[in-house]
């Protein structure tokens, strides 16, 4: 009984080893993550401004889409002789001003789409905290219009100070990996089943281009490796899907890609 026991025991502490080496080495921190911005409710518009300028270009991914004006508009140069995003934001909705417009863009961006483009866009609150996205609404309006946000928009508490719970991402929970691809705007680059922008390499049959682990750099740090043929498109993928992918959900995507073959 003794033997048999030790046997079951050294089983369990064999699988619990080998599961909690899998899951160490899976190196989520790679990404970029949003920063934690601090911002209350007498921050000023230049610091809002310059706050949402570091989350545009960074751990927001948004150059990846709105800087080659082939995806989505661009934002900080002319579009359509309408001029920057600040300049033609207040025109968009006729029920909506400026703030309001690009509020409803970064938070529910299929309500309303520019002609010529495709509801590709996902809900920045999966990614971002309330206050981050407020601060990258004044930024936008700051190209080419007047800044209306203000302390008083950002999410607060009791004491008047930033409400941690309020402004914190609103992380998806969903394993379904097709759910994942378009939540997380993979679709608007990379086809699927035949239908899809080039922009990126298809992922049908990429399971039997390329390798599991390939597969799961290539999410966490894109610039690790570029595919053949795409050189040009070198770091336009943004780098936050380690943080913004649970390690149950970037499992269920690597093992749905490289099955794909």
């Amino acid at each position: 009984m003794l033997a048999t026991n030790l046997k079951v025991l050294a089983v369990a502490l064999l699988t619990i080893g080998f599961y909690a080496l899998v899951a160490n080495t899976i190196p989520q921190l790679e990404s970029e993550v949003p920063e934690n911005l601090a911002l209350g409710s007498d921050v000023t518009a230049e610091q809002l401004v310059e706050a949402g300028e570091r989350v545009y270009q960074g751990a927001g991914g948004c150059t990846a889409c709105h800087g080659l004006g082939t995806r989505a508009p661009n934002l900080l140069t002319d579009h359509a002789g309408e001029g920057a995003i600040g300049s033609r934001c207040g025109s968009r909705e006729s029920d909506k001003d400026c703030k309001a417009y690009l509020y409803e863009s970064l938070t529910d961006p299929g309500a309303y789409v520019v002609d010529g483009f495709e509801s590709i866009m996902p809900d920045m609150r999966r990614q971002l905290p309330e206050d981050q996205i407020w601060a990258t609404v004044a930024f936008l309006q700051s190209q080419g219009g007047e800044v209306t946000v203000t302390g008083a928009d950002l999410p607060a508490d009791e004491e008047g100070g930033q409400a941690d719970a309020a402004s914190a991402p609103q992380r998806s929970a969903t394993t379904d990996p097709l759910q994942l691809l378009s939540e997380n705007a993979c679709l608007g680059c990379h086809a699927i089943d035949g239908a899809g922008p080039p922009i990126g390499p298809s992922f049908d049959a990429i399971g039997a281009r390329i390798s599991a682990d390939r597969i799961r750099r290539g999410i966490i740090d894109p610039d690790s490796e570029i595919a053949q043929g795409f050189d040009a498109m070198a770091g336009v993928m943004p780098k936050i899907f380690g943080d913004q992918l649970s390690a149950a959900q970037l499992e269920v995507l690597v093992a749905f890609l490289a099955g794909r073959r």
